[in-house]
């Protein structure tokens, strides 16, 4: 485990004791991550679109913060929920902008081998999240995992790490998961299957 893991696993067990000043080391050392995550999962929005870096970074870091109910456990934990919390920054975001111009007219969203959103509209992202969240219906492990792996843009050793299982797991995983989501949102059962 790196000193950097080290260090931000004990912040956070500092953290949920009640210690304030644990929150402002854990915020300096978490910082540039969170940005890169953000970085990460912005490239896959709109080109127009209004939200920045620093704003999903703030957003989620504000939400996380409010997550008193998590029992944060180390590293690897607190990235998982940074990117379910930057994934529903980007929804809420996403319904925003749907809602400001006031239509749908939606086009179906296809996956390619990253799972990438055709940029320039806000309903594709809105379709990949109401399909993860059928998918966590049946298979939550499989949700978390392209949550992680999309979202934050986690590795699959870090993905492994955060869920407590094999990478392999995970790269199996993942694979099924992408072709069930390509299958969902419209790819055709057909071509998923070639």
């Amino acid at each position: 485990m790196s000193s950097s893991t080290q260090r931000i696993t004990l912040l956070l067990g500092e953290w949920r004791n009640g210690d304030k000043a644990a929150l402002d080391l854990l915020t300096r050392a978490v910082q540039a991550e969170l940005r890169q995550i953000a970085q990460r999962a912005l490239r896959r929005q709109p080109q127009g679109r209004t939200l920045q870096t620093a704003d999903l970074v703030n957003e989620a870091y504000l939400r996380l913060l409010g997550q008193t109910d998590v029992a944060w456990q180390d590293r690897a934990h607190f990235f998982a929920v940074a990117a379910r919390v930057m994934r529903f920054v980007l929804v809420d975001h996403a319904r925003a902008r749907q809602v400001a111009k006031r239509g749908g007219g939606g086009e179906k969203v296809t996956l390619d081998e990253a799972i990438a959103i055709a940029p320039g509209q806000p309903d594709d992202l809105l379709a990949l999240n109401d399909a993860l969240e059928r998918l966590a219906a049946f298979d939550e492990q499989k949700s978390r995992i392209v949550e992680m792996r999309y979202f934050a843009g986690m590795s699959v050793e870090e993905v492994a790490e955060a869920l407590g299982i094999a990478a392999i797991t995970v790269k199996r995983e993942w694979a099924r998961a992408k072709a069930w989501l390509y299958r969902e949102l419209g790819g055709g059962a057909a071509e998923a299957a070639e």
